[in-house]
């Protein structure tokens, strides 16, 4: 059984990792950031006492879950408020800091320029818009097995899906994103 200990080191490691997922597929940082409060909350309260091996999957399959919970929600706000969302303003800002995946280590004498840094961060920013641009279930296989490391299995369980849907699912979202980034000029 997994100690507080474990727990709070387990939700501390994959937190921004999901944070970012979540924005991948709800593209809000306040309902991204409450999915995954929720989701931290859930296993938590619920599958708190489960050995230390088994919250990884537990906590990517409450994750999905949230996540399609808050969409069925927000569908059915849509439907009933449709007409209040045109008085919303369409221009959202980020508070996800992207130059945070761009520190270089202390332990290299690696430094860059202005522009190097400039252009690695429009990279990054066109990488992220065509992984949003994705499908919903593509982008989900896709961040599962690329971004969290799950082998097709365990993205499979996550997704409630099959492990043949999952390597559709990635394969497809590869492509994809291969097409798009080098329209753009991003060999990989």
């Amino acid at each position: 059984m997994a100690s507080e200990k474990e727990l709070s080191d387990f939700l501390r490691s994959v937190e921004k990792r999901a944070f970012k997922r979540s924005i991948y597929h709800v593209r809000d940082d306040e309902a991204a950031l409450d999915i995954v409060q929720d989701s931290m909350m859930k296993l938590a309260e619920h599958y708190g006492d489960k050995p230390a091996n088994e919250l990884p999957m537990l906590f990517h399959r409450i994750l999905s879950n949230t996540t399609l919970d808050w969409f069925r929600r927000n569908k059915t706000k849509r439907a009933l408020f449709s007409n209040f969302s045109d008085f919303e303003s369409s221009h959202e800002e980020s508070d996800f800091d992207l130059l945070e995946s761009l520190v270089v280590g202390n332990d290299t004498q690696m430094t860059q320029s202005a522009e190097d840094n400039f252009a690695m961060t429009a990279r990054v920013e066109d990488i992220e818009e065509e992984i949003q641009n994705l499908p919903a279930r593509q982008r989900e296989a896709f961040l599962l097995r690329y971004w969290e490391d799950l082998d097709v299995a365990e993205t499979a369980t996550a997704m409630g899906c099959s492990e043949g849907s999952v390597k559709t699912h990635c394969s497809r979202a590869v492509l994809a994103l291969s097409k798009a980034l080098k329209a753009k000029g991003i060999q990989p």
